[in-house]
């Protein structure tokens, strides 16, 4: 059987999941490629080599033009100006593009889970759910991609190791949040995970919504 282990102890984010699938031997240029049938413009992808502490990684970044670092603090948005979007303005994108059937229908299925858990945080229905920071072009980049990259390898199974949240708070669209933010905990129930000694969120949505 083919499994596929996380191992999360720095947590998780789209780029980390997305970088660490490329080093499982998914083709970055065939992530690149898939994504570019999306209706989504302003961005420009990058995957490089990297020595973290010692050790070799791939570490995968969006560029949006306009913006600094799109994962400068990961998908929380820290200081940067993302479109809103709502659920059904995502599943048009996703729709509209040539990814697989099975892409499309596991990235949607990640999309309205964020969406139900932001939905019971705030009180409404998944429909009028903003999607502020994970509506950015940066997120829908993530979520689609690993889902693209998921496809490839073709695990029977899929594992993770408990999820470090991290500690503190996060500033976010809604303003000062607890670590994890209320709709990153709701993502995780059922799941284990941790706190520690680490000050900030190192569990964002898009990586709780894909790997949790």
């Amino acid at each position: 059987m083919k499994t596929l282990y996380f191992d999360c102890y720095c947590g998780a984010s789209g780029d980390m999941i997305l970088g660490a699938l490329i080093d499982a031997g998914v083709s970055f240029e065939h992530i690149r490629d898939q994504l570019a049938t999306l209706p989504v413009k302003g961005y420009r992808l990058e995957s490089e080599r990297v020595n973290k502490h010692g050790t070799m990684a791939t570490q995968f970044r969006v560029h949006v033009e306009g913006h600094t670092d799109a994962h400068e603090g990961h998908d929380h948005g820290h200081g940067h100006s993302h479109p809103h979007r709502h659920l059904r303005h995502i599943v048009e994108l996703i729709e509209a593009s040539e990814l697989s059937s099975t892409v499309k229908e596991k990235s949607i299925a990640t999309f309205r889970r964020i969406a139900e858990c932001e939905a019971e945080v705030h009180g409404t229905t998944p429909e009028k759910i903003h999607f502020h920071e994970v509506g950015a072009v940066d997120s829908i980049v993530d979520i689609v991609g690993a889902h693209v990259a998921l496809e490839v390898l073709q695990p029977e199974r899929i594992l993770a190791s408990p999820l470090h949240v991290g500690s503190g708070t996060v500033k976010c669209a809604h303003g000062i949040m607890p670590v994890p933010a209320p709709a990153t905990a709701l993502l995780t129930r059922g799941a284990p995970t941790y706190g520690g000694d680490v000050d900030g969120e190192l569990l964002t949505p898009t990586g709780a919504g894909t790997a949790a």
